[in-house]
């Protein structure tokens, strides 16, 4: 059996209009691509781009850092509970086979290293789109064509 591939969106906890706007499109591209979306099922850049894969079909995990399920947005399809707080950051990324992030502060900045560390390749759409070791993109668009020749070359061996 083939498993969809996974991308882990990752961002901005609480975030403005233009940038929840960006992560919707990211998830409804990703989506139309066939991925399922991983996320750490809060608000923000996860629940825009969790909305955006919803409303493209497709499925959504949430890796929520409390032991509540109902503190998932309303976007997750699989909210799963950890009770590890930010530490839950690793498996957010870890669920992937690739990540993107978008905006984001010190949450992210962590994702994305961990994402590096285990040999997760990393997507930056704006504010760390520089940092070594990740593809620069600059937009939603470029981002999920970027995801899926990730993840094609990674089958290809």
């Amino acid at each position: 059996m083939t498993r969809p591939r996974r991308v882990s969106v990752i961002g901005a906890g609480d975030c403005g209009p233009d940038t929840a706007e960006t992560a919707r499109r990211l998830g409804r591209l990703l989506a139309e691509r066939g991925f399922e979306l991983v996320c750490g099922g809060l608000g923000g850049v996860m629940a825009a781009a969790a909305q955006g894969a919803r409303e493209a079909g497709g499925r959504t995990v949430g890796i929520l850092p409390g032991l509540d399920r109902s503190a998932a947005n309303p976007y997750i399809d699989l909210p799963l509970v950890t009770g590890l707080g930010p530490m839950r950051n690793f498996l957010v990324v870890a669920n992937g086979d690739v990540a993107v992030a978008v905006e984001g502060g010190s949450g992210t900045l962590s994702e994305i290293g961990l994402a590096l560390k285990i040999g997760r390749p990393v997507i930056g759409l704006g504010r760390w789109a520089d940092l070594p070791g990740v593809c620069r993109v600059a937009s939603p668009e470029e981002a999920a064509a970027e995801a899926q020749r990730l993840c094609e070359q990674s089958q290809r061996g």
